[in-house]
């Protein structure tokens, strides 16, 4: 794929981190999906998990920011998130991967009533649409995260997965 092409999917998903759509994504960003999350599994922000959510959100932006954010102005523009995807993400899908891990192992425990480690894919998809993903994309993609087909989605799923749609185009 011509770098161009990819460029301009990687553009398309900056919407995805701009939760709040003022045109960059910054921490609010960040504390804004934690916060989105657990509203909808009705887990206190004071809790263990609300607390690990928060950290893990905070940890996510950081790494962002270190990746993505070039003039160090706190936030980073559709450019900025292009640039950074493109010059340090685009061979590297695992280092983006470790850089969300925390968020991601922390959203997983709030979507795991059992704590087997593995969400349903219900809870999967309800997830996805508190982050702000359509009904019809939020089930299609929570089908897909569930790559062994035994109804739940695990965290390397998961992990994976973000990584790659993130990082590389399909």
């Amino acid at each position: 794929m011509v770098s161009s092409e990819y460029e301009r999917r990687i553009a398309a998903r900056f919407a995805t981190f701009d939760q709040d759509g003022n045109g960059y994504i910054d921490r609010e960003d960040f504390s804004g999906a934690a916060k989105a999350l657990l509203a909808e599994f009705g887990t206190a922000a004071r809790s263990d998990k609300g607390q690990a959510l928060y950290l893990g959100a905070e940890a996510f932006w950081q790494g962002m920011a270190g990746i993505a954010d070039r003039d160090g102005d706190q936030r980073i523009t559709r450019d900025e998130f292009v640039g950074g995807a493109v010059k340090r993400l685009r061979d590297n899908p695992e280092r983006f991967a470790e850089i969300a891990r925390p968020f991601l192992h922390a959203a997983l425990d709030l979507a795991d009533p059992d704590g087997d480690g593995k969400a349903t894919v219900e809870d999967t998809v309800r997830a996805l649409k508190s982050l702000g993903a359509a009904e019809d994309v939020a089930r299609t993609a929570a089908a897909t995260l569930d790559q062994d087909g035994d109804g739940r989605v695990a965290e390397t799923e998961i992990v994976s997965a973000f990584a790659r749609y993130f990082t590389v185009p399909e």
